[in-house]
């Protein structure tokens, strides 16, 4: 069996048969293309009409990545998204493969705005006095991911979606999850988004779970300031090499207004020395246990 048929056979496995996309769902909003899908909102018409998102994989970019795990057995992300049963991460109803052979994952709609948009168009509207909680929601649902076993090793404000009102926040997107585990973990996997990557995964050296909490550290710290740790006149996936040779400006630096206890939390994920970084989700959450708001004058 090749891996192609190996992809299309681990997507059938887990939902068991054909999707037919066309007929299936109506289209509700304009495709965004992915670094390796198509996604689309729609209206599933096997499911009373309710609106749901629909992720169609490029097979072709999904083999090339998958290429690099030959034989070790890595389920795919339909497998992985399935097995994600937490409030803060998006449900996945349902994954199969389409007419055409594509992988196909249904999952649950977020009517709310991607904290992307609200990071890059610094959409202080949307979060003010309520940063605190949805730092906890995103912390909350990267420790699941971890319990289960996995590490992201995607984590940005591209992947997470606000509830309408901003109330909460959840996590998106196992294109690029692996097991966390030594086979998985070895040097030489350089994926992710750049701007978010830590220096482990830029210089392809030995990675663990700590390459999504150094993600997290710089998504809250981006959260927070609507600046970027590295803030220079490069902002593009060449940034990422200044993770480890010049030191990041303190959080408290760009708001000198935030708890002090949330901005040491925070700088300590994504410090550049793994061995000196936050060791895993729990500790980050009991740091900022106490911290009623993000900033002390809200």
């Amino acid at each position: 069996m090749s891996l192609l048929d190996s992809i299309r056979s681990a997507f059938k496995s887990s939902s068991g048969g054909r999707i037919d996309v066309a007929a299936r769902f109506a289209r509700q909003r304009t495709a965004v293309t992915g670094t390796m899908a198509n996604f689309f909102v729609a209206k599933d018409h096997e499911h009373d009409d309710r609106l749901v998102g629909v992720k169609i994989l490029d097979i072709e970019k999904m083999e090339l990545f998958e290429s690099r795990f030959k034989g070790l057995k890595k389920p795919s992300e339909g497998e992985i998204a399935l097995s994600m049963k937490h409030p803060n991460i998006v449900e996945t109803y349902e994954v199969g493969v389409s007419l055409k052979g594509q992988p196909v994952i249904v999952m649950e709609y977020i009517a709310g705005p991607s904290l992307q948009n609200i990071v890059v168009q610094k959409q202080e509207e949307h979060v003010a006095g309520k940063r605190i909680k949805l730092i906890r929601d995103m912390a909350e649902a990267l420790k699941y991911v971890h319990e289960q076993g996995y590490i992201h090793r995607d984590i940005c404000p591209r992947n997470f979606i606000c509830l309408p009102g901003s109330t909460g926040i959840k996590l998106i997107d196992f294109g690029l999850s692996v097991p966390a585990t030594p086979p998985f973990m070895a040097p030489g996997n350089r994926t992710g988004t750049p701007l978010y990557m830590s220096p482990e995964v830029i210089r392809r050296r030995a990675t663990d779970r700590r390459v999504d909490i150094f993600s997290f550290g710089v998504t809250c710290y981006c959260l927070c300031s609507f600046q970027h740790p590295w803030q220079g006149e490069i902002l593009n996936g060449r940034a990422a090499l200044h993770h480890d040779t010049s030191a990041p400006t303190d959080l408290i630096e760009r708001c000198p207004n935030i708890d002090p206890r949330l901005s040491r939390a925070i700088m300590h994920a994504l410090n550049p020395k793994v061995d000196e970084r936050t060791r895993d989700m729990d500790q980050f959450l009991q740091a900022i246990r106490s911290v009623p708001k993000a900033f002390v004058d809200q």
